[in-house]
């Protein structure tokens, strides 16, 4: 049993101590390429909570990493052919979201940091709408942007979606339930519009007309090494936030 995550403890332990900040993941179901499996967000990001909450907690930091909620937004998913990716719509993950933050300022934690794993889950929009309705602090971690810094170093060719990068994770946390020698090269078709490729104009991506498989950027450089020095990189700097965090006092220029 781990002292940090909420869906292992007794009520018992539970209630004896006070908690500073609940750390609350979110992944997705979905393809990714042709070698990893559909819940590859949901392992990532859980294993990157997990690690995180254990050396914050360790340093004395009163976290708390609850339950991974599995299903994301994948409305742009739905037409892959043969898919089965389980999308919810922003206006549900809103709801959801809502109602967890209000569950925890009702007992007494005023601190959420939401863990996305799922570049379709835009959380940030979300936590604008909860701004004015809750006392509960709110912050947003793309566990996918914090070590983009150190990519150069790490990485010959990082792509975004099932690519060298995620593969890499895979390798090293999940390798039981990877197909590597089925990846394709992740290959993107780029858009008729120049503004579009270039990244002066965003739209919602469909997944089906966009690449053949899922899969953007190409895996095939990845190993179990890069994974486990992307994971330790990504925990450090969480763990250190979650620390100075559960130890910050919630006063009226919290957080500056």
């Amino acid at each position: 049993m781990h002292p940090y995550i909420l869906a292992e403890q007794t009520h018992a332990f539970i209630r004896s101590e006070q908690w500073e900040v609940a750390v609350l993941p979110f992944g997705a179901t979905e393809p990714h390429n042709l070698h990893m499996p559909y819940g590859t967000d949901n392992y990532e990001v859980e294993e990157i909570g997990k690690r995180a909450c254990e050396r914050a907690y360790g340093a004395g930091a009163k976290v708390l990493l609850l339950p991974t909620m599995p299903f994301g937004v994948n409305t742009n998913h739905l037409e892959v052919p043969g898919g089965l990716a389980l999308s919810v719509t922003p206006t549900t993950l809103l709801a959801l979201i809502s109602d967890i933050v209000d569950s925890l300022e009702a007992q007494g934690v005023r601190k959420l940091v939401l863990l996305n794993g799922h570049g379709g889950n835009e959380l940030k929009p979300l936590t604008r709408e909860l701004h004015h309705r809750t006392s509960v602090f709110l912050c947003v971690c793309d566990w996918f942007r914090m070590a983009t810094d150190r990519y150069p170093g790490l990485f010959a060719k990082p792509g975004e979606h099932a690519d060298e990068v995620e593969t890499s994770l895979g390798l090293a946390f999940f390798p039981d339930l990877m197909k590597i020698e089925l990846a394709d090269d992740g290959a993107a078709q780029p858009s008729r519009f120049e503004a579009i490729n270039r990244g002066w104009i965003s739209i919602t991506r469909p997944w089906h007309l966009v690449c053949k498989n899922t899969g953007l950027g190409d895996p095939a450089a990845a190993t179990a090494e890069k994974g486990q020095r992307l994971m330790d990189i990504l925990v450090e700097r969480l763990s250190s936030f979650l620390v100075e965090l559960s130890k910050a006092e919630l006063d009226e220029s919290f957080p500056y």
